[in-house]
């Protein structure tokens, strides 16, 4: 087919969105329901969900707030970190991580990557451990597991405490325990194109009653009965609209999680005859596909993404500015593998509402770009 067919082909097939949030009947059933009942506020569906949640993360506590990274924060401030303190966190993510730490009034530090998982590396932190490292917040990137056991041994020997940026691995699971009970604390997101969804909203998890009780104030102006506050507090309460939606997704999150799986698995059968590097699982990990994130070579990735635009397959790049590069922390700092993978990375649709057919859409797209012409 010559590239005039192809445009005229892409043009009569329906758009691939890299991302779809999931809004069904039943979410807006629930949501009805909750409105129709009055109690709108850290209600019974908030409670349902915190406990229902609990099954995914080996029955930990679990608080729920209205973002995750409102989850952060209150992590953070829960555990008593603030002025003077430092908590190492990788510079490949979302903003949101070092972003926690910063309102929480203590200090970032950025470390290196793994290049091939794109969560932190181990080396970096361990060799970033100071007198004023008071925690370290791994990111379970796209939705692989961070390495938790070599960070936890950092941790261990330091006395610091692992903070589970968790926001994109719902249903992850290293060594075949759940993302979210790897750690001193862990916070999920449920921001409408996670894995799971609640419009908007975060958890905290944790095995620590103590800090679990402190979230709970921290979440709700300092008080867990009306005008008795006990400490100062913020207000980033999750609605029971919210949590209504947010157990409606739940009850999915397994059968979607073998659907991105699966989709992840065509997709790399599609690709093994490309020039780009499909996503990697550690051994011992299991990957929830939040993202399916290949490298492009060669400085190819953006014209790869205006080609697959052209017929009409969406994709992203996740992220191509370090966070230390950014205007709000604008550090001179090198980080090698940071780089390399911001100038590299792509993310392809994997999300359940995908087909057979659009998936082999993806890979016959990417087969057709010629990586032999100079970018």
């Amino acid at each position: 087919m010559n590239s005039q067919a192809q445009a005229v082909s892409a043009a009569e097939a329906p758009f691939i969105p890299a991302a779809r949030p999931i809004i069904g009947e039943a979410e807006i059933e629930a949501a009805v329901r909750v409105l129709r009942g009055g109690q709108v506020v850290q209600g019974p569906e908030v409670a349902g969900f915190e406990a229902e949640f609990a099954e995914f993360v080996a029955g930990r506590y679990c608080v729920a707030v209205n973002s995750g990274t409102s989850a952060l924060l209150l992590s953070l401030a829960g555990l008593g970190i603030g002025p003077g303190d430092e908590v190492i966190v990788p510079s490949f993510t979302f903003a949101a991580t070092a972003n926690a730490v910063r309102l929480a009034g203590a200090q970032p530090v950025f470390a290196d990557i793994d290049p091939d998982t794109f969560c932190l590396d181990p080396d970096s932190v361990a060799a970033l451990v100071g007198s004023r490292t008071a925690a370290i917040m791994p990111v379970h990137l796209y939705g692989h597991p961070a390495d938790m056991r070599q960070i936890g041994d950092t941790a261990a020997r330091h006395g610091l405490a692992v903070i589970e940026d968790a926001a994109q691995a719902h249903d992850a699971r290293l060594d075949g325990a759940p993302v979210g009970s790897l750690g001193t604390a862990a916070c999920f997101s449920f921001y409408p194109t996670k894995n799971m969804h609640s419009l908007e909203g975060g958890m905290v998890v944790t095995a620590d009653p103590a800090l679990a009780r402190r979230a709970r104030l921290l979440r709700n102006q300092g008080m867990e009965k009306q005008y008795e506050n006990e400490i100062v507090g913020y207000n980033v309460r999750m609605t029971d609209v919210s949590a209504a939606i947010g157990r409606v997704q739940l009850r999915s999150l397994t059968q979607w999680t073998a659907q991105r799986k699966a989709h992840a698995a065509k997709l790399d059968a599609g690709l093994s005859s490309t020039a780009v590097t499909t996503p990697f699982t550690a051994p011992l990990a299991s990957h929830v596909y939040h993202q399916y994130t290949v490298r492009v070579p060669g400085g190819h990735r953006d014209r790869l993404r205006a080609h697959l635009t052209e017929r009409g397959i969406g994709s992203g790049v996740y992220y191509p500015i370090p966070v230390h590069r950014l205007p709000a922390y604008n550090l001179d700092i090198e980080l090698e593998q940071t780089r390399r993978a911001a100038a590299e990375v792509l993310s392809l649709p994997v999300h359940p509402s995908l087909s057979d057919a659009d998936l082999d859409r993806i890979t016959a797209a990417v087969g057709e770009y010629d990586f032999g012409v100079e970018p």
